[in-house]
């Protein structure tokens, strides 16, 4: 994004505009039981942070749960640096218990500590750790949860409380002074983590993985990949040998399949909100472990798979589940140019359907790009990281289609003259609603967000 164009979207969020969608946003909230007033718009603008780490709207305050570099209450080492996605599961006694992703690279400043039983790769940076909360949003404990691990980006809660996290990266042992091959997800207990160790879900897949979401009614878990080059990613799912059969089921294996949508091998050339296609077919992928070709690059027939540029978040909502696509760049190799989409899928119906679409051709006034992790809200609507340039923002989205900045990074990385924030990730509520949890990718730091949610 230029210069110009963020700064009216950071005039424009100042004032509690944003983003601009088109689409049946009312489509992205099935299946919750909340219902908002025709007239509600957000919280109202945000309000300069006199500490420089977040600004929220009035009536809103934030406690720091823990900062990259601060020692983890268990002693293990230090918190490892650059917090991604993230999600909250409810404790005994009205705690609240997180497990966090850390994107490590091979390159990253503080690694993840490696623990006995819990380390699938010494060689390796990345990993979790889960942190245990009171009612007063106190922090209990923090600990590792999985060690050894790569890049790992974001994940997905799974109906039997655990967090299934995601590998972003396809490097083998060898690569990079890696032991191990990688790639993978590995599923992690919020609690005992040692009960689900460090042991890699083989196969569900070895490929860029970003997030997954599962089908609380089937079982069937469905899978994100943002590959970094062309041909782009695939949406897959994976058909469990046990499905919802409860911790560490899944190691029991299954079918990786890779979405077909007849007739278009590139999401990014459909530009319509409400388009939608019938019929779409998932294909066996040939070699789940990609032994001697990426899975998206493997054989799939004459009539060839669907590839899509940079998908990211993923979640289910009521009989469906959703998926973004964060942007499309032909300049990149994708096949057409946008801002962000997201798209639903119905199994019962086999249909398809681009429910929103982000970006300047919606409304030049307020644009927007880049939608990454996303979350329902305690009100009924979404939460919304923007994986963009410049200005760091969460940005709600109401129920009738109202959108608002939530949150506002101020932790500036750059200089005065060049300034930069980082990113945010990871946007979780607590199981009671009363909470929001957000990480700062750099400096890796967690909030809790709490105020007069409407619920």
């Amino acid at each position: 994004m230029s210069a110009t164009r963020r700064q009216v979207l950071a005039r424009a969020s100042a004032v509690g505009a944003g983003i601009a969608f088109t689409g049946a946003l009312s489509e992205l909230f099935a299946g919750t039981a909340f219902a908002r007033s025709p007239g509600d718009t957000g919280y109202g603008p945000l309000v300069p942070d006199p500490n420089g780490l977040l600004d929220l709207p009035k009536g809103f305050r934030y406690t720091v749960l823990s900062r990259e570099g601060d020692q983890l209450r268990s002693g293990e080492g230090p918190v490892p640096s650059n917090h991604d996605g993230m999600a909250a599961f409810a404790g005994r006694g009205s705690r609240t218990h997180l497990v966090r992703n850390h994107e490590n690279r091979v390159t990253a400043r503080i690694p993840v500590p490696t623990v006995a039983g819990l380390t699938y790769d010494p060689a390796s940076k990345g990993g979790c750790t889960a942190l245990t909360l009171d009612a007063g949003r106190r922090v209990l404990s923090e600990r590792v949860a999985i060690a050894g691990t790569a890049v790992n980006c974001a994940g997905g809660r799974t109906p039997w409380g655990t967090w299934l996290t995601c590998e972003e990266t396809e490097d083998r042992a060898g690569t990079n002074g890696y032991a191990k091959d990688h790639g993978f997800i590995f599923e992690v207990h919020p609690t005992d983590p040692h009960r689900t160790g460090a042991v890699p879900l083989t196969a569900m897949g070895r490929f860029q993985h970003e997030a997954i979401a599962v089908d609380p009614h089937l079982g069937v878990v469905y899978e994100t990949e943002d590959a970094f080059d062309r041909p782009f990613g695939l949406f897959y799912r994976f058909l469990p040998q046990k499905p919802l059969g409860g911790v560490g089921s899944l190691r029991a294996g299954g079918r990786l399949q890779a979405m077909r949508v007849p007739g278009v091998p590139d999401l990014s050339t459909i530009q319509e909100t409400g388009a939608h296609f019938d019929g779409v077919e998932w294909v066996d992928v040939p070699d789940p472990s990609a032994a001697a070709t990426p899975t998206r690059l493997q054989d799939y027939g004459p009539r060839g798979i669907t590839h899509a540029q940079k998908l990211e978040g993923c979640y289910w909502g009521g009989s469906c589940v959703y998926f973004v696509s964060s942007f499309a760049r032909s300049a990149d190799g994708s096949a057409a140019d946008h801002y962000g989409q997201i798209w639903r899928y119905d199994p019962a119906r086999r249909r398809l359907t681009l429910v929103v679409v982000f970006g300047p051709d919606t409304d030049v006034q307020l644009p927007g790009e880049s939608p990454d992790n996303i979350c329902l809200a305690a009100d009924g609507g979404l939460m919304v990281c923007e994986d963009g340039n410049g200005a760091q923002h969460v940005f709600g989205v109401t129920r009738g289609g109202e959108v608002y900045a939530m949150a506002r990074g101020r932790q500036n990385i750059g200089t005065d003259q060049e300034p930069e924030w980082g990113e945010f990730a990871g946007v979780t509520f607590a199981p009671d609603g009363r909470t929001m949890y957000v990480n700062c990718y750099t400096p890796g730091t967690t909030f809790a967000v709490s105020g007069p949610w409407r619920r």
